[in-house]
Order: C-alpha cells, then structure tokens, then sequence
C-alpha cells in the first residue's frame, strides 16, 4: 500500500463528519481497509477498499467530491441534527442529496433560533470553520423584552458568569424596536450551547427572538428568504476557505455566471420547489447583504435581481417602527 493520506482525514473529505469524530470511529473498529480493521495511524491510497460499519464507501477513497457550501435560512422549528427521537423536522430533512458525501452543519441553531445556517460537505472545511482556535465571529439580532442599561452593557462585554464557564460578547449595539422590546446587535467568537440567550438571562433580560445573520465573512443576504438555500457564489467560497487558510482546490467547478440561482428547500416528502420571487422588495427589517451569482442545487434558474452588498456584512437590521 502506498502511504499517502491519513485515514480520518480522507474519512472526513467524504463529509462523513469532523477528523476528530472519524478517529473515534476508527479507534471503535468501526472503519475498516481492505477488509481489515483500521487503527488509528493508518494512511491509504486511491486503490484501498475503505468500508464504515461494514457498508463500502460509494466512491472509490481517491475521489474528492466537488466542493460545496450552502448558505441556508434557518427557520424557527427546525433541529440542527439529523435524528430527533420526538419526530420534529430538522434542516437536513430538505437539503438536496449528495453523492458519495453528506452534508455538515457547520455549527448548531437552536430549535426556536432562526437564521444563517453554513453546510458543507467538506469535513476539513467544518472542522475548520468550528475549532475554537479559528475564533470564528458569529453575529446576531437579538430582540429583548425590556432595554440593556449601562451596567448590563458592561456586565456583558466585560463577562459573565455561566455554568460552563465565563463568556461575554464582543461587542453589542443598538438597533432600534419601540415598546417593550429593543433589537441589538451582538457578536461572539464561539458556538456554545444557547449562549446569546443564557447571557441575557445572566443580566436579567428575555431574549423574545433571535436571529443569526452573519457566519465569519459569511452574511445572510436580503433575497434568502425562510426556508431557502443556496450554494456561496465562486468568490465568497474562496474568501471564505481564505480565512481559514485552506485554498479553493474544487471551487473552480463550484458555481457558474449570470443569474443568482435560489432554491426553496422543499417540504420533506413533497419534492416542491418555489421561486424567490424576482424584484421583490424585502420586508422591513429583513435580510441585506452578501448577493452574488450562485449556482442552485437543482440547476434550475430562479430568484431575482442581485442583492445589494458584500461578502462581510449581515445587513440585517431589524427594529426602527416596527420594534420587532
């Protein structure tokens, strides 16, 4: 055998989860080569035969499958799993199936949280836009019943304590509402469970919705309405393997020219795809942001007009008169 690539690594490219997940599999027996049981250390080339529980890989080990990342709108109601024991839907339920890979959340949004959601099926790339040392910024709309005073902005950036720890946000701003409820913009530079919510509690404050609007340099753009992908345009890919010092080794097969290409992410069983509606205006206090041509799972062309703005900015900015 011709040492080459390690075992987990190339496990991982297949989109069949994070390295570390895979050297778990492979220290259980999980994974054999050539129909032997792998340890952790093996390395294998294009002409090995790798199975996982058993079940031949569908693609020869050599073949790297075209690489994709898709930027969906998470709605509320939605798990960020695969499986959910009480039946509920999750965003993998609508995704478009792949061939000889799977696709990787790249991070989690809660249940009632809505919003940017990035999906991969790049195991390195996942694993590399979540490791904590990549201190990825993560950016979102927060609606609060009631208004952060001086001491709880202070409280907030300065940290707060939790039970897994201290957190604090990076930076938090105003962003209009009336009434009770008052929008914010805050960013933090990690992923723990139901974080943004916990520190607002930490302070005395309800968060009343929550929305993720920014992944890194990755924004929610104002024409991906609820419910709808797409895959990142050519150069948003590119910037964004950039920031995690990967190169683009499939991204010149990834998208094309001309029209933005969208896709609504069907009900599961019903196989139904919706047009964004073209030249549409977006609500009030909707999605603005990274719009660029992108290429639609299906291949078919739908959507608009180009949205307004760039790679590194959300847009979003809910509040104003209608506080919501």
């Amino acid at each position: 055998m011709t040492n080459d690539e390690k075992l987990q690594k190339v496990l991982a490219r297949f989109g069949l989860g994070p390295r570390r997940r895979m050297e778990e599999w492979i220290a259980a027996g999980r994974v054999s080569v050539n129909g032997l049981v792998a340890k952790l250390g093996d390395r294998v080339s294009g002409t090995d035969r790798l199975a996982v529980d058993g079940e031949p890989l569908r693609v020869p080990g050599w073949v790297r499958p075209r690489l994709r990342v898709l930027r969906y709108h998470k709605p509320v109601g939605e798990l960020t799993t695969r499986q959910d024991p009480q039946g509920r839907p999750t965003v993998f339920d609508r995704l478009p199936r792949l061939r000889g890979s799977r696709w990787i959340a790249v991070g989690r949004l809660d249940y009632n949280t809505e919003g940017l959601l990035l999906l991969t099926n790049d195991g390195d790339l996942a694993n590399a836009l979540m490791h904590p040392r990549a201190e990825v910024e993560r950016e979102y709309a927060v609606r609060v019943l009631g208004e952060v005073n001086d001491a709880q902005r202070q409280q907030l950036l300065a940290g707060v304590e939790l039970d897994d720890g201290s957190a604090h946000f990076l930076s938090l701003q105003e962003a209009g509402g009336e009434g009770a409820n008052r929008w914010y913009h805050v960013t933090l530079a990690e992923g723990r469970n139901r974080e943004v919510r916990r520190l607002f509690e930490a302070v005395g404050l309800t968060v009343s919705r929550l929305l993720r609007v920014r992944y890194g340099i990755i924004g929610m753009p104002r024409h991906l309405k609820v419910g709808y992908f797409e895959d990142l345009p050519e150069e948003e890919l590119a910037a964004l393997l950039e920031t995690v010092g990967m190169t683009p080794k499939a991204a010149s097969t990834h998208g094309g020219g001309g029209e933005r290409l969208v896709e609504r992410a069907p009900p599961a069983q019903q196989g139904l795809r919706e047009k964004a509606p073209a030249g549409r205006k977006a609500p009030r206090g909707g999605l603005a942001g990274a719009g660029s041509t992108s290429t639609a799972p299906s291949g078919k062309k739908e959507g608009g007009k180009r949205a307004p703005g760039g790679a590194g900015s959300s847009g979003f900015r809910p509040g104003g008169r209608r506080g919501k």
